[in-house]
């Protein structure tokens, strides 16, 4: 399994490599995998890397916290609820298609430049695949599985945590995944553009500047990393502590 899932990473880096000593690009611009390394090292024991991570972490987190709760009970209400269904879903299908760092301007205009704009704008932003898994999982509960704790004797509250929220979970789960990708995306935008003084995107839309590639493919790895951590540590134990030992899931 080990060797698998190195594979392709292997067979990057090598190409990396190989393009990189080719000179096919300035060495400044396509720097190779060994000095991204020192500067990697450099800049994580100087203790800059991790202070713009850990900037950047908390406004992903308190924003996604934000999408998270607000998604999940949009798409519940609209899933249950046929008034909230027929007011919401237009809005919602507007509102979705429309790439994040077009609200960018607006948030800023309203909330000023800092943290609060972007928390606020990563949460909007991501909750919207949120709610749409969420509701599409509410609708996608099968009519035996109501009508039979129905049949049993069970009441609107025990359907609900006992059938409709346990059924629609796998949806939920895909909604977050997606809302957490969504709120990535926005978030390096947006701190390039907020003129927070520290983030990620700040790191990586300033070292632009000064052609440093090494410096912000070490910010790009950092996203990477952070990613693959949320993904492993939360994600997939979530779904093996719920919809995998139900057998809903493989």
């Amino acid at each position: 399994m080990v060797a698998r899932n190195a594979f392709p990473f292997i067979v990057v880096g090598g190409a990396w490599e190989i393009v990189a000593h080719l000179g096919v690009f300035p060495p400044r611009l396509f720097p190779s995998l060994e000095t991204v390394a020192v500067t990697f090292v450099q800049l994580t024991a100087k203790g800059i890397l991790p202070h713009h991570a850990f900037d950047t972490l908390v406004r992903l987190l308190v924003g996604f916290a934000l999408a998270a709760i607000a998604g999940v009970a949009i798409g519940i209400a609209m899933g249950r609820i046929r008034a909230a269904e027929d007011c919401l879903l237009p809005l919602v299908s507007i509102c979705a298609p429309i790439p994040g760092i077009a609200y960018a301007p607006l948030f800023l205009l309203w909330f000023g430049l800092g943290n609060i704009s972007a928390v606020i704008l990563v949460g909007f932003v991501s909750a919207f695949p949120i709610i749409f898994n969420t509701w599409t999982g509410v609708k996608a509960v099968k009519e035996i599985w109501v009508r039979s704790a129905q049949a049993m004797g069970a009441d609107q509250r025990r359907l609900f945590v006992k059938v409709i929220l346990p059924g629609a979970l796998p949806y939920i789960l895909t909604g977050m995944r997606l809302g957490l990708a969504q709120a990535w995306r926005i978030l390096v935008g947006v701190e390039m553009l907020a003129a927070v003084p520290w983030g990620l995107g700040w790191l990586i839309f300033g070292a632009r500047e000064f052609l440093d590639t090494d410096v912000m493919l070490s910010g790009i790895v950092v996203i990477a990393v952070i990613g693959l951590a949320l993904e492993k540590l939360v994600f997939q134990r979530l779904e093996t502590f719920t919809v995998v030992r139900w057998g809903m899931m493989t």
